[in-house]
């Protein structure tokens, strides 16, 4: 296993201690310790996402198992983090967008498996880029908001922690939504183009077939 790959799977591996860390009280404290500790805990995780892709590009170690862990591994992470902040922090984070956030993974997963049956990619676009670093916001400001409201910085001047978690969790839905129809346009584009040339095929075909039963 090279190294891209062994870093994709300590993402995977920071999952459950993730989980671990916001279910239990084991890890609270008067001073938001253990809020402290699972934002560094996430962040750390989606940093490796930029990590083992660019390592593997860069030395050339781009895999069939890198391609397949790779998304995986982020759409665990996302889910997981979602899931558990429904019971963490459920007034800013409701089950309903526990679902959004997750059906919108399970569409693009599957919109991608299809397109790669069909023999072409859906590429990464830079809207989805972009929503993965508003998750990554989104879901840091809401378990630092389970703490601190507002965050002290400079004596009379405070973070506005909960402000920022609430419009970055709004925001995270209206992107992740905008992202996952450009997706489908994306793919319905594709397959469209790969239906018609499917029928141009079959008409050439069945003009020849026919042009040699008239020669026979």
């Amino acid at each position: 296993m090279n190294l891209p790959n062994s870093i994709t799977l300590t993402r995977i591996l920071s999952i459950p201690l993730l989980i671990w860390v916001l279910s239990s009280s084991r890890f609270a404290g008067l001073h938001g310790e253990r809020e402290l500790l699972a934002s560094a805990l996430f962040i750390a995780a989606s940093i490796t996402d930029g990590i083992d892709g660019y390592i593997a590009r860069r030395r050339g170690q781009v895999t069939t198992m890198g391609i397949l862990l790779d998304p995986l591994a982020d759409k665990m992470l996302i889910a997981a983090a979602f899931i558990t902040l429904v019971q963490f922090n459920p007034s800013l984070v409701p089950a309903w967008i526990a679902v959004v956030i997750i059906g919108r993974e399970f569409l693009v997963s599957g919109l991608r498996g299809i397109a790669a049956s069909e023999g072409f990619t859906i590429e990464a676009s830079d809207l989805g880029k972009f929503k993965m670093v508003v998750q990554i916001v989104s879901v840091v400001a809401v378990i630092l908001d389970h703490h601190w409201l507002e965050w002290p910085v400079y004596k009379t001047y405070f973070f506005p922690v909960h402000w920022i978690a609430f419009t970055a969790i709004l925001f995270m839905v209206a992107v992740s939504l905008i992202s996952a129809a450009d997706y489908f346009l994306a793919f319905w584009s594709r397959i469209d183009r790969q239906v018609e040339k499917r029928r141009r095929r079959s008409f050439v075909l069945s003009r020849r077939k026919k042009r040699n039963v008239a020669t026979i």
